[in-house]
């Protein structure tokens, strides 16, 4: 196969053709015909991996739960999982508060431009405020009763409910395990023929991979521009100091920990991976969804990294709701941005605190895009940071949401080889 013909490649051209697109959309005043006439496909795109997403789930973790045989095994794969998600997300958000106390981005954005980028976005602040108030309303133990789902037709219905879908779809598969292996062995071989269904959907979808990049990435470019390309210049000069902090943090959070760990806790080889997960990566920078993503970063892992089904059908969906690395550090550089753009100074209580309530919240934000927005408004209150400073960052969220889904996407993806191998379940390729 040439190279350009490989999906990741596809995918990479498409990105590349859609921001030249965007641009000229901005430059030349077509914005419109690119709202009209290109935009469309990307969200046609979006709605088929979000279609696939929910019967994706149910079916290869059912299959996979029923498959262990054994509710221990379950456990103990549950409790591994769990652990190493929350310890990279709360490196994630140390790295983050490292960064942004180190390089201070927020000593350098002047009073005059602060006072514009409020009154800017108010309205969105007001939204994402109300958003917010709501969530942080909420009882104790509101995220553990919202995990179970009154209606499973309902909790299906919505990418939203990812979690409530997970939960269903662990309980049927315990079932499974305590009914006669006649009875259960039928419904498991039906699943697994829907599953296999499923998949075919998934390689379907990938087809228009390209398409929908090339559309989605035109799509940013004139929804931030507008009819003046000169407005992502004004606005990236203004706050590309922060822009750095946050990308740099991320990257290094890709670059040095994920590296470390699959290193010194796995056999496999660092291009091996990042050659794998490739197509996952380029398509949740595009969609700013992991959630979206979910099915090429199952067939990924488990086509190009070795993951057995079993861990994969887990590990990933699970990932994909509670496990947001990129997200909790860019709330944590967010927040302290904020602060010091207002000569606030945070103390190490109210970033010990940061740390805490960005952990948490990141198992609570959807995986869909910006809502990581709303999250940090909670953490913006927490630490006694005025909200309406989120105004600072909106403008270049969108960009920021690209970079941070993708470091979510590979996360999940390492989490799944770390827990394939301490399974005995990863079977490295032969052509790595």
């Amino acid at each position: 196969m040439k190279w350009y013909q490989k999906l990741h490649w596809k995918i990479i051209i498409g990105m590349i053709l859609g921001l030249a697109w965007g641009i000229a959309s901005a430059q030349f005043g077509f914005k419109q015909f690119t709202l009209n006439w290109i935009s469309p496909w990307g969200e046609i795109f979006i709605n088929m991996l979000k279609l696939i997403a929910v019967p994706l789930v149910l079916t290869s973790l059912i299959v996979g739960v029923a498959s262990l045989s054994d509710i221990k095994k379950l456990s103990r794969m549950g409790g591994k999982t769990i652990a190493v998600y929350m310890f990279t997300t709360a490196v994630a958000v140390t790295i983050g508060l490292l960064a942004v106390n180190i390089l201070k981005p927020g000593k350098s954005i002047p009073d005059e431009l602060t006072q514009k980028l409020k009154a800017s976005y108010q309205s969105t602040v007001e939204e994402s405020e109300s958003s917010a108030k709501a969530a942080k309303e909420r009882g104790p133990l509101q995220p553990i009763v919202d995990m179970v789902p009154e209606n499973m037709i309902e909790a299906s219905g919505n990418n939203r409910n990812m979690l409530q879908v997970v939960i269903v779809a662990i309980l049927f598969g315990i079932a499974l395990i305590q009914i006669e292996n006649k009875k259960s062995d039928q419904i498991v071989g039906l699943l697994d023929i829907a599953n296999e269904v499923v998949l075919k959907v998934v390689d379907m979808a990938m087809l228009l991979a390209p398409f929908g990049v090339f559309s989605l990435l035109a799509n940013t470019i004139v929804s931030v521009a507008g009819d003046d390309i000169g407005q992502i210049t004004e606005l990236l000069e203004a706050l590309g100091f922060y822009c750095f902090v946050v990308i740099f943090a991320l990257l290094f959070h890709a670059g040095i920990v994920f590296p470390t760990l699959l290193k010194f806790l796995t056999p496999m080889k660092l291009k091996t991976f990042f050659k794998g997960i490739a197509p996952a990566q380029l398509l949740a920078f595009s969609t700013s969804s992991s959630g979206a993503t979910l099915p090429v970063t199952m067939e990924c892992c488990e086509e190009e990294l070795g993951v057995s089904e079993e861990v994969s059908s887990f590990v990933l969906p699970l990932g994909a709701t509670i496990n947001m690395d990129g997200t909790a550090l860019y709330q944590a550089v967010a927040a302290v941005f904020i602060a010091q753009t207002l000569g606030m100074d945070l103390g190490i209580g109210a970033q010990l605190t940061i740390i805490l309530t960005a952990v948490l919240a990141s198992i609570g934000t959807a995986a869909v895009p910006g809502a990581g927005i709303i999250m940090l408004v909670i953490i913006l209150e927490a630490v006694g940071v005025p909200t309406e400073g989120i105004a600072l960052i909106l403008g270049v969220d969108r960009i920021l949401d690209m970079m941070r889904t993708t470091i979510n996407v590979t996360g999940d993806a390492s989490v799944a080889v770390i827990v394939a191998d301490s399974e005995g379940q990863l079977t490295i390729p032969n052509n790595s």
